[in-house]
């Protein structure tokens, strides 16, 4: 079943787009309030996708059905990994892709963006996805999957632009764990913009503004 989503556009017929997965508990309507102070008057007529991540049961929190993307089976957020759950919910989203493309949207004017569980998937699609995007924003998350991805990421997306804002006081994605997963992508010669922020797992001021002066390089760039 395709995936709900809020939608949000700055003008008629747009023709870039950003998929924006929110983090786990959340739903769509979670950082629609942030696009009055992100979105700048000089970006081209962009259409906002938030979708709902599906319900599941949490084994961490106790078997609690939430908006999960997938599930979370121990106290370190980075065990037990659910693989099935991350590939399913990557495909869901590769289809809002694909919709955004029968919209008139090419991929290379889509930016994949998420928070924590959201940026789990956006990083593990964005660098799979078989054609070129415009970037992707990586907020207060890691990268799952990760020994699995040299032998999976797709060619075309070498090089991939990623904004990737952290907290230094973060309890649930500690940093060094954001550090780690930054260095891989950096390794794999993806362009990694880190910004190291004085939060715990959050978004600021800074963080936004810092993400709309690099939206409005990537925007320009998928001009």
């Amino acid at each position: 079943m395709p995936l709900d989503t809020v939608e949000k556009q700055t003008a008629e017929h747009p023709t870039h787009s950003v998929i924006w997965l929110h983090g786990l508990g959340a739903d769509g309507h979670d950082f629609v309030p942030i696009l009055p102070v992100l979105r700048a008057p000089e970006w081209p007529s962009l259409r906002f996708v938030f979708p709902h991540a599906p319900m599941r049961a949490v084994t961490v929190n106790g078997g609690m059905r939430m908006r999960a993307w997938y599930d979370i089976k121990g106290l370190d957020i980075a065990d037990k990994q659910d693989e099935a759950g991350i590939r399913d919910s990557m495909q869901a989203v590769a289809e809002l892709i694909s919709r955004e493309n029968a919209r008139g949207v090419p991929s290379e004017h889509i930016v994949l963006a998420g928070f924590s569980q959201g940026g789990a998937i956006a990083l593990n699609l964005g660098l799979r996805h078989p054609e070129r995007l415009a970037g992707i924003v990586a907020l207060s998350t890691y990268l799952p999957l990760a020994g699995q991805l040299p032998a999976e990421q797709a060619a075309v997306q070498a090089g991939m632009p990623v904004f990737w804002g952290h907290g230094s006081a973060d309890p649930v994605v500690p940093q060094a764990l954001g550090e780690q997963s930054r260095d891989a992508l950096a390794a794999a010669g993806h362009h990694v913009d880190w910004h190291s922020y004085p939060m715990a797992h959050q978004v600021s001021e800074e963080e936004i503004a810092d993400l709309r002066a690099w939206l409005g390089t990537r925007l320009r760039a998928a001009a």
